[in-house]
């Protein structure tokens, strides 16, 4: 067991990933200039090795672009004593490996945001860590799996940290595109660009890994089409099969007005139900290690104290943020589902083998929309989906976004 064995179906990434960590080890031992390590970290790094202070992985949702980065983290921090006989970082045992995969680690700051953006304030909080020496004497990294949720300003923030690096810091920014990132930011990093993993893959992982049964492993894997954090879930999680199947119904239920707007309703009042459900098991814990942090007697009733309240305003905003962000969330997933629907739609009417369908669960649906309808249909349902995922993304009030898309989906 390696720290890349969770990064499925990206050899390629791997092998330049190792690579450079293998770099990184004899830089930071000394071993290329025959320097001390903190005089060959600094423009060693930037002088054209593999090994460089900045990169940018990029791959479609599921891709596992955030758990190739965090390997990577892991086999930069690695200490394995087999690395003196030649053996490559990332042994996967060692006490930098392991730390780092936990995220425990006191040199590996993980950041992965649960609202909607990265303002400037948390930008140059990490900017401040990202300054300071390694505390275990290898590298100080900080992984960003969000940057693509990075406000203007704060990218402008990190812009001026990564153009200026610290000796000994590496930064991993995580990204679903290129066009995710500034121009100026991604120009000076080093870029990895992931693909979709197999089906395959993903459900030899799903089996090897989390003991899913085969059967359901190759179900779910084909169902998200390679997305491995989904397939895990829909693997793991009743719940989200049975919401998924409801997903999936969806588009026999716009044969009329009343029914476009009922099914926009459920969806929505469905995404708000699952914000709800983390805010009950997240908000209450943060409020009262907040009230206890603040010094305020045990119970929610008890009075704060003074000049407190600002705080406890701050982090009801940041959980509303967090509410606003886990409904889009579930939302979006939804839309990929019924993207995905009408994508089988479509290869049925263009003569694909019924093998090919993703969705197999919903096979009787798929023939009879296909049936019903022409190709130029099944486009203009996919494109409105996919306008209801944009009008998402732009803060449109999701009830709306959502009843325009079955309306506009019953029309054809």
């Amino acid at each position: 067991m390696t720290v890349w064995d969770d990064v499925v179906g990206q050899a390629r990434t791997v092998a330049e990933l190792t690579t450079a960590a293998s770099h990184a080890a004899e830089l930071v031992d000394g071993a290329v200039t025959g320097a001390g390590a903190e005089g060959a970290a600094g423009p060693a790094v930037r002088a054209g090795s593999s090994m460089t202070h900045a990169w940018l992985f990029t791959g479609p949702p599921g891709s596992g672009r955030s758990t190739a980065a965090r390997a990577f983290a892991a086999a930069l921090q690695c200490v394995s004593p087999d690395k003196a006989l030649g053996a490559a970082p990332g042994c996967g045992f060692c006490d930098g490996c392991h730390t780092t995969l936990v995220g425990t680690h006191a040199d590996v700051e993980a950041v992965r945001t649960d609202v909607l953006s990265i303002g400037v304030k948390e930008t140059r909080d990490l900017v401040r860590r990202a300054s300071m020496s390694p505390a275990g004497g290898r590298w100080q990294v900080i992984l960003l799996e969000d940057a693509d949720r990075l406000t203007e300003g704060a990218a402008n923030v990190l812009l001026k940290a990564i153009e200026e690096p610290a000796p000994r810091t590496v930064w991993l920014l995580c990204a679903p595109s290129v066009e995710d990132a500034l121009p100026t930011i991604r120009s000076r990093c080093r870029l990895l660009t992931l693909r979709t993993p197999s089906v395959a893959d993903v459900a030899d992982v799903l089996t090897r890994r989390d003991g899913i049964d085969p059967g359901l492993a190759a179900t779910v894997a084909r169902a998200t089409q390679g997305h491995i954090g989904r397939a895990r879930r829909l693997a793991s999680d009743e719940s989200a099969r049975s919401r998924r199947a409801t997903v999936l119904r969806l588009p026999l239920r716009v044969a009329d007005i009343g029914g476009c707007l009922r099914a926009a309703q459920e969806l929505v009042d469905s995404a708000t139900e699952d914000a709800k459900a983390v805010a009950e098991g997240v908000d209450a814990k943060e409020t009262e290690e907040m009230r206890a942090a603040l010094g305020a007697a045990a119970g929610l009733g008890s009075r704060m104290p003074r000049g407190t309240a600002g705080a406890m305003k701050d982090l009801a905003d940041r959980q509303k943020r967090r509410s606003t962000r886990t409904q889009r969330d579930t939302l979006d997933l939804a839309l990929t589902d019924l993207a995905g629907f009408y994508r089988d739609v479509l290869a049925l009417q263009l003569g694909r083998s019924p093998e090919t369908v993703a969705n197999a669960e919903a096979m009787d649906g798929i023939r009879q929309i296909a049936g019903a309808s022409h190709p130029e249909q099944s486009l203009r349902r996919i494109e409105a989906v996919l306008a209801c995922r944009d009008a998402l993304d732009h803060n449109v009030a999701p009830l709306l976004a959502v009843e325009a898309m079955t309306l506009a989906l019953r029309a054809g």
